[in-house]
């Protein structure tokens, strides 16, 4: 959930992917099954007072808490992420990791889903970032969001 500090009203944007549709799988490639890189993403609608977008990946399904995969902001604006390369700065996820760590359940199917944030201003924050903080900051800046989600299920040996 975001908590905004202000009225605003959000812009939508409509984020899809190459690799996989709305609530389909995940190719592995893009999982710990696979080489585990973060999978193409496409952003149409982004307005133009955006000057920067955001990313949360993360695994609402997780046991405990919504796991955080992946967490960047300050990505220059496009209409494409490209597989496997991020210009932005990176947080620090649920792994204790500075980069993407993809899709990995313990058990079962798990839903994961990309969150994507348009941005009217960049954001200065330090590497060690966690994404209550990073939603803090940027919650007065978001002029437009979307996601995709996917699933996955962890191959068994």
């Amino acid at each position: 959930m975001i908590h905004v500090e202000k009225e605003v009203d959000f812009k939508l944007l409509n984020v899809t992917s190459s690799v996989f549709k709305e609530d389909e799988f995940i190719p592995v490639r893009y999982t710990c099954d696979g080489v585990n890189v973060s999978p193409p993403i496409d952003i149409q609608g982004v307005p133009i007072e955006a000057k920067c977008l955001a990313v949360i990946f993360e695994d609402p399904d997780a046991p405990i808490n919504t796991w955080i995969h992946w967490l960047v902001w300050n990505i220059p604006l496009t209409h494409h992420l490209k597989e496997d390369s991020i210009k932005g700065k990176q947080g620090l996820n649920d792994f204790g990791k500075h980069y993407y760590c993809g899709p990995c359940p313990l058990n079962g199917t798990h839903r994961y889903v990309f969150k994507v944030y348009a941005l009217d201003t960049l954001l200065i924050l330090p590497g060690n970032t966690k994404k209550l903080d990073l939603l803090k900051a940027m919650s007065p800046h978001i002029v437009a969001y979307g996601e995709v989600s996917g699933l996955y299920k962890k191959i068994t040996n």
